[in-house]
């Protein structure tokens, strides 16, 4: 169980009896220590589904499965591995009815927030609720409720949205809902409030691990906690070095609270990196040494010096991109490193917001050479996909009003916006939901004798495709039912008809398609369930239309592309790649700007600082991704508005101290050395053709 585990994976595996911080270095193989460790507690003869492992990604947690299985084999199929997100909704179906929630409650997604907040607030700005949406979002990942961040608002628009919030939090449980910041609080709430909830889940849960621990928020960490009690049997797996989300309440207090909340606590050390050359850490080991540490460690590597770091300056953005595109042919030409990493799929130009990717797209393109933008629009994210989700949350939750309402108009029924209207006016004059009101004995008062039976047959259709789906069982008999709905709503027609453009058209039923296959798949117990539930069992439509709001992308799709990856530092973080462009890296970029000239008073120096130690972690993320060779790259001139203005390279170049390891790239010197390479390449070949 414990071969090839190097002597400090092998303290943090064996010691199983108390609480256990692992400080995993980048590419220090924390991914192996979890999965062994879940294996060293089965031995030691912990049941397996009183184990725990929580990630934060449903890729990363469905990566921890695969891996567990093939090392434990079928105990690892009870063991709960999940995210943070999917053990909230586990313990909401089980314990929410003590806060009120029925088992069937929807997760409200980002669209459904930013309609209900115009709604609570009374504006038509999309911009304005989203900012009023991610206030809520901090306050509620800082335990707050709307009373509470009222209580201690700085100043009259903070006082203005906790007023919304209070709306908002009022509608949400009107239409026995959650957003996603509740799947974290409401599970703290019922743990710290109600002792019998407490208790059963921590009779439940033998031994927590947690993975990436520097990106939990206050919330997580309290949720876990209350989990795992005084007897503290835990493992929190993470790096100081990588805590790069900040802005979305991700604290490094956390790391700081363990040893004086468990004054026991073991803090192991994994230092050796599997993933990188010595000359790519020595530059990653620099730019990080600024940052205060809470545990210093050095991270070393055994694979040898390798190639070095290749500082590249370029006139432009769309030099740069060119300089990137030039430097793929090169490697995959066979100038510089030996033929094994040469495919599209080993190459990422990574960079510090999305917007960079523009003419690093467009210089691909010109090449011929396939891409994948990673971070991207999810799947999920699609108006087609959407529209079948609000149908599958009616189903599920018939209090759901957003849902409610997307559903009755796609396709259109025949029911207007001004019957909608009329009956949205009734539903909240009875305090009922829309699709309760359809029912209700007096709403011929309210909606004229047409609409309303275009509004019963819908009411009882929804009824009807509840009570089937609940029926249908298994992957072919779950295909038919969602092709033989689609017909029966006319829904390709619906998707024709709204487009002027047949192949946009075409694609979208496409994905239509795709997703009755992938949720077919679920029913049949072919693909991973988000919550970490066991698969292997066939589940009936309705249960598997319940974990639909937890997943995020259909990660069945991403397998074996051979593309060049472009994507941002943060979504970069827990992948690899073996050659990789680190790109516009300019003061103002990577750092992004510190300063805040809106303000009279600037930011503080604290904040500045603080945030500077962030964008370094960042920083130190990127170049820890590469495995065999690294090029930084900033640019002379940048675009600003439509004006191009002077830009200066990155102090994070001049911290990673490369000095005389350094490679200044020559484009003349490296044009020089490719046509001679060519010319030999042809020489060859004609010689070879003489008879």
């Amino acid at each position: 169980m414990s071969a090839g585990l190097n002597n400090a994976q092998l303290e943090a595996v064996n010691y199983v009896s108390g609480p256990c911080l692992v400080l995993a270095g980048a590419g220090s193989g924390k991914t192996r220590v979890i999965t062994h460790k879940i294996g060293r507690l089965i031995e030691a003869g912990l049941e397996p589904q009183r184990i725990a492992a929580i990630t934060f990604t449903n890729k990363a947690a469905a990566e921890m499965r695969e891996r567990a299985k093939q090392l434990i084999g079928r105990g690892a199929k009870d063991v709960l591995i999940c995210t943070f997100h999917a053990l909230g909704v586990r313990i909401m179906r089980e314990d929410g009815h003590v806060l009120g929630l029925k088992p069937q409650f929807s997760i409200m997604d980002a669209d459904d927030v930013t309609s209900i907040l115009k709604d609570c607030g009374g504006t038509t700005d999309a911009a304005t609720a989203r900012q009023w949406q991610w206030t809520i979002s901090l306050w509620k990942n800082m335990g707050l409720n709307a009373e509470q961040a009222a209580a201690q608002a700085p100043d009259d628009n903070a006082r203005v949205i906790a007023r919304i919030m209070a709306l908002y939090q009022e509608r949400l449980t009107a239409y026995q809902s959650v957003d996603f910041d509740d799947l974290i609080g409401m599970p703290l709430k019922l743990l710290a409030e109600f002792p019998e909830v407490r208790e059963r889940w921590q009779a439940k849960m033998g031994h927590v691990l947690v993975d990436e621990y520097q990106d939990t928020n206050a919330t997580q960490y309290e949720v876990l906690k209350h989990l795992v009690g005084e007897r503290a049997r835990f493992t929190a797996v993470g790096d100081d070095d990588q805590s790069i989300y900040g802005w979305r309440g991700a604290t490094l207090d956390n790391l700081k609270r363990l040893p004086v909340d468990f004054s026991n606590l073991k803090v192991i050390k994994l230092e050796q990196n599997y993933r990188s050359t010595s000359a790519i850490l020595r530059a990653a080991n620099h730019v990080i040494e600024p940052n205060p540490k809470l545990y210093p460690k050095t991270l070393f590597s055994e694979l040898g010096e390798g190639e070095p770091v290749r500082v590249v300056d370029a006139v432009n953005e769309e030099h740069e991109a060119d300089r990137a595109i030039a430097r793929i042919q090169s490697i995959r030409s066979g100038h510089s490193l030996e033929s094994k990493h040469r495919e599209f799929k080993d190459f990422a130009v990574l960079y510090r917001a999305n917007h960079m990717a523009r003419p690093f797209e467009q210089a691909l393109r010109r090449a011929n050479i396939p891409y994948k933008v990673s971070g991207g629009q999810s799947f999920f994210d699609k108006a087609e996909i959407k529209d079948l989700c609000a149908w599958f949350r009616l189903w599920i939750n018939n209090d759901d009003d957003p849902a409610f309402l997307r559903a009755i108009t796609s396709p259109k029924r025949g029911i207007g916006h001004q019957t909608l209207g009329q009956l949205g006016a009734f539903a909240t004059q009875y305090k009922l939901s829309l699709f309760e009101s359809l029912f209700a004995g007096s709403l011929p008062s309210a909606v004229n004798a047409r609409a309303i039976t275009g509004l019963h047959e819908f009411g009882r259709y929804i009824n009807d495709l509840e009570y089937r789906a609940r029926q249908t069982l298994g992957k072919e008999a779950a295909l038919a039912f969602l092709l033989a709905w689609l017909k029966e709503i006319g829904y390709e027609s619906h998707l024709y008809d709204g487009e002027d453009n047949e192949k946009v058209a075409t694609a979208r039923w496409t994905n239509v398609l795709e997703f009755c296959d992938w949720m077919a798949g679920r029913c049949g117990g072919e693909i991973e369930d988000a919550t970490g539930a066991e698969t292997s069992e066939t589940k009936n439509l309705l249960e598997v239309a319940q974990t639909i709001s937890l997943i995020s992308t259909l990660s069945e799709r991403e397998k074996d592309q051979n593309v060049v990856t472009l994507s941002t530092l943060h979504a970069s973080k827990g992948l690899e790649w073996p050659h990789v462009m680190l790109v516009g890296v300019n003061e103002g970029l990577l750092p992004f700007k510190l300063g805040d000239d809106n303000t009279s008073e600037g930011a503080s120096q604290e904040g500045i600082l603080l945030r500077l130690q962030e964008e370094r972690r960042l920083m130190y993320v990127g170049i820890t991704r590469a495995q065999r060779s690294l090029a930084v790259s900033w640019t002379r001139r940048r675009k600003k508005g439509r004006e191009t203005v002077a830009a200066l390279p990155s102090r994070f170049i001049a911290e990673m101290r490369l000095d005389e390891n350094t490679v200044k790239e020559d484009p003349r010197e490296k044009l020089k050395a490719l046509r001679a390479e060519f010319a030999q390449r042809a020489a060859t070949a004609a010689a070879e053709a003489k008879p």
